[in-house]
């Protein structure tokens, strides 16, 4: 695991420090790949034997998760996973790839075979924030995937030990002892690693970067007491904060969010314009077969409309997006021009 020292936006980062990698976290959400499910009974239940045309049949469908088990993502292929099972018959697997601050699973997907046996259950690290955080990618997020829908935005939390007891208190300290205070991400560049930088500018203080795997790993630190907070996804924090082992500080939301409406938005705390763009799509490699793509948008939105999957959006804290290629398309485009600027501003340069 490697530490970064972080001030405010445009100051010169530290030299990187080596630390022991720290145990992770076991996977709490880590959800086996279903059993297989004949094409006949597929059909049933949705009027549509089998796959769509050039699927091949009696071979497990990959869905490559760039994440560790444990986090939100889980939860987003899992929804993709028992939906597609439903409409389509046959065996969709799970398939975890965690590395290099996601994009390792994500450059496995942009160059498989596109033949609909591989596809990316993907997020904006990857695929609108990496780029500017690595020099050799691998991949380019516009030319090496064949869209097929955007999915959720994820809901955040700024999370803490409960030594610290409001994000006030955390800022005083970090003022007294500037980068003594520890701060977990899922990599330079990361969505999480941007809204430190961020609220560090904004607040004028300093603090220690320690960059993880994936949320799961780095949530576990804070929870022994070894790193100070993170700004998480919802649904790998919510049972460790209400049931009070983390303490939810504030959330980069326009409004507080249903499920936690004592956690003030970060606007409240005084730093308004803090909110967060953080999202999970589905792609191909390039050249996927149209048909594939024409069958898997409506099977999106038959997986996100299924009551399990809403039960599932409410618990985890996810937030629906328009569905559909165009916006997957149109939204990797905004947030790379967005991010580009970003990056320049925390004076992060591709490694």
């Amino acid at each position: 695991m490697i530490a970064h020292r972080e001030t405010a936006p445009g100051a010169p980062r530290a030299a990187s420090l080596r630390r022991r990698a720290l145990p992770g976290l076991a996977a709490a959400l880590a959800l086996p790949a279903l059993a297989r499910a004949q094409g006949q009974a597929g059909g049933q239940a949705t009027g549509q034997a089998g796959g769509p045309d050039g699927w091949p049949q009696g071979r497990a469908v990959s869905l490559v998760i760039p994440f560790p088990p444990g986090g939100a993502t889980d939860v987003v292929a899992r929804i993709l996973q028992e939906g597609f099972t439903e409409r389509f018959g046959g065996s969709f697997v799970m398939d975890h790839k965690p590395g290099a601050s996601t994009t390792l699973g994500t450059r496995y997907a942009a160059r498989a075979k596109p033949d609909g046996m591989t596809l990316l259950v993907g997020s904006n690290s990857a695929l609108a924030q990496a780029p500017y955080a690595f020099r050799n990618l691998g991949y380019d997020p516009q030319t090496d995937f064949t869209p097929i829908s955007l999915l959720y935005a994820s809901a955040y939390l700024l999370v803490a030990h409960p030594r610290w007891g409001s994000f006030e208190e955390v800022v005083a300290a970090a003022r007294r002892k500037p980068g003594t205070l520890t701060y977990g991400s899922w990599g330079v560049g990361s969505t999480a690693h941007l809204l430190m930088l961020d609220m560090l500018g904004r607040s004028g203080v300093e603090m220690l970067h320690v960059p993880f795997a994936g949320p799961a790993p780095a949530l576990t630190e804070i929870l022994a007491g070894r790193v100070d907070m993170m700004f998480s996804t919802y649904g790998p924090s919510r049972v460790h904060v209400q049931e009070g082992r983390l303490r939810a500080l504030g959330t980069p939301h326009e409004q507080r969010l249903a499920a936690m409406p004592a956690v003030p938005t970060m606007g409240e705390l005084g730093l308004p314009g803090l909110v967060v763009s953080a999202w999970w799509c589905l792609t191909g490699p390039a050249g996927l077969p149209a048909p594939l793509v024409a069958a898997l948008e409506p099977a999106v939105a038959q997986a996100l409309a299924r009551p399990t999957a809403q039960r599932l959006t409410e618990e985890f804290g996810l937030l629906p997006l328009p569905l559909g290629a165009a916006p997957l398309r149109e939204r990797i485009r905004h947030d790379l021009a967005l991010n580009a600027e970003l990056m320049r501003k925390a004076g992060i340069t591709p490694e």
